[in-house]
């Protein structure tokens, strides 16, 4: 392959990563708006999907630290993985609304967040074989690494900074939600 067309296609790659990024950052800081400023409280599979989601975004910004590799790939695929399931699951419980297991807050586009996820998941997973597809494997990403896309690096520097400083409201978000025990969905255990 030509040095040119391997720039080229590491450049892609890491705008089509860096995208995803940015696509999975606004569904973060969606589900939290939805959290803080609707008072809609995450329901302890709510918060796996999130962790998932957490999860997808740290394989991809390991691939702008350290450079592409599949395993940061498949890092981020395993997560993908989880979210199906993880949202699976709870769309199956809440199939059928029984008192008590009815889906949790108000639906978006008139589909609730479980389903949103698996969709989520589905499309991530599609992301990825599509970016597999069309831009091949690492083999012209061996001598470019992100630094050698200085905007597209500082934007990954950016959003990544982004995604931890949301991943930490989370968290803390979580705790005082949950205390550190088992986690409910009807009241923050610590502000009582």
């Amino acid at each position: 392959m030509q040095a040119g067309t391997s720039r080229l296609l590491a450049g892609l790659n890491y705008l089509y990563l860096l995208a995803m990024m940015a696509v999975i950052a606004g569904i973060l800081m969606t589900a939290m708006t939805l959290q803080y400023a609707y008072g809609e409280l995450p329901c302890p599979l709510c918060l796996l999907q999130r962790v998932a989601l957490f999860g997808v975004c740290f394989g991809i910004m390991l691939n702008f630290r350290n450079g592409f590799s599949s395993r940061n790939t498949g890092f981020s695929l395993l997560f993908a993985i989880f979210l199906l399931i993880v949202s699976v699951r709870q769309s199956l419980l809440d199939i059928y609304p029984r008192p008590g297991h009815e889906y949790i807050g108000s639906a978006v586009f008139g589909i609730h967040m479980p389903v949103w996820s698996i969709i989520i998941a589905l499309a991530l997973l599609i992301a990825y074989a599509l970016k597999l597809a069309l831009l091949g494997g690492d083999d012209h990403l061996r001598d470019a690494d992100a630094r050698t896309f200085p905007i597209i690096h500082r934007l990954a520097g950016i959003l990544s900074v982004y995604v931890i400083v949301l991943c930490l409201i989370n968290l803390v978000s979580v705790v005082i939600q949950c205390g550190f025990g088992q986690c409910h969905t009807f009241n923050y255990q610590l502000l009582q």
